[in-house]
């Protein structure tokens, strides 16, 4: 049985879509079955991923609306043991078509559930928002990934994204757990990285994962040409860093079972 892990932050560029592409490559060359499902209308997880965006005709959009089954929104990429679920700029009518609709926070997790079989991980990466598609993946998943900017504004909005999940666990989704808070953008040269590090792990303690993601170019230059890090250069220091998380991950949710 599967795991449906959403990664979530309201706040934009603190490295959500970085994080699911290159986690999702990483637990794939470590011999898992992924799906990523791109629940962001800027569909920059598909177009991280190689898939021409324009060209996709079914995908997260008729997934929500039932329109299509998830197996049909299904493709292959060119990362080992990845698969996509895409999005394309239509996704942004989602929340204003959903809006009247019964069960309206539960139309991924009925068009998922099923899919828990066939993969090991699902990740959803999520739209910078606390709408009604984040709303969805919360519902859907078993857990959550809150990427952490080592910025100045790094706890800003944090405990706006804490109480949502806490009122999803209240409302709709009682069995999710926070998988782990991710640090990301490290500098180990500027004493604000460590600064937030620093307070982030006297805040959250066991809740923050060991793995941080450190500033890297590599990391930063291989969506431009739809790669993963891990594809684009498996020697960056962007490469090992998201294999280490995507093995420490591994390595707690063994510990769980």
């Amino acid at each position: 049985m599967g795991k449906i892990i959403a990664i979530a932050n309201q706040k934009g560029g603190v490295g959500k879509t970085t994080t699911t592409v290159n986690l999702a490559a990483s637990l794939g060359v470590l011999e898992n079955k992924v799906l990523l499902i791109d629940a962001d209308p800027q569909a920059n997880a598909t177009s991280g991923l190689g898939i021409d965006v324009d060209s996709v005709s079914v995908g997260t959009y008729q997934l929500l609306e039932h329109t299509k089954k998830a197996m049909d929104a299904i493709v292959k990429t060119d990362s080992p043991n990845v698969d996509l679920i895409p999005a394309h700029i239509d996704l942004v009518a989602i929340e204003i078509e959903l809006v009247d609709k019964d069960q309206r926070e539960y139309m991924m997790k009925q068009a998922i559930t099923e899919l828990k079989e066939t993969y090991d991980y699902i990740l959803i990466d999520c739209a910078p928002s606390l709408g009604l598609l984040t709303l969805n993946a919360l519902t859907a998943a078993d857990s959550v990934i809150i990427p952490i900017q080592c910025e100045y504004f790094a706890l800003e909005g944090l405990g706006k994204l804490l109480n949502t999940i806490k009122s999803v666990q209240k409302i709709h989704n009682p069995d999710l757990d926070i998988e782990g808070m991710l640090l990301t953008m490290f500098d180990s040269r500027l004493r604000l990285s460590n600064q937030v590090v620093e307070e982030v792990r006297k805040h959250f303690a066991n809740m923050v994962f060991d793995t941080i993601i450190q500033r890297n170019v590599r990391l930063s230059e291989a969506p431009s040409y739809g790669e993963s890090i891990i594809k684009y250069d498996a020697s960056s220091k962007g490469a090992e860093n998201y294999l280490n998380l995507a093995n420490e991950m591994i390595k707690r949710n063994k510990q769980t079972v």
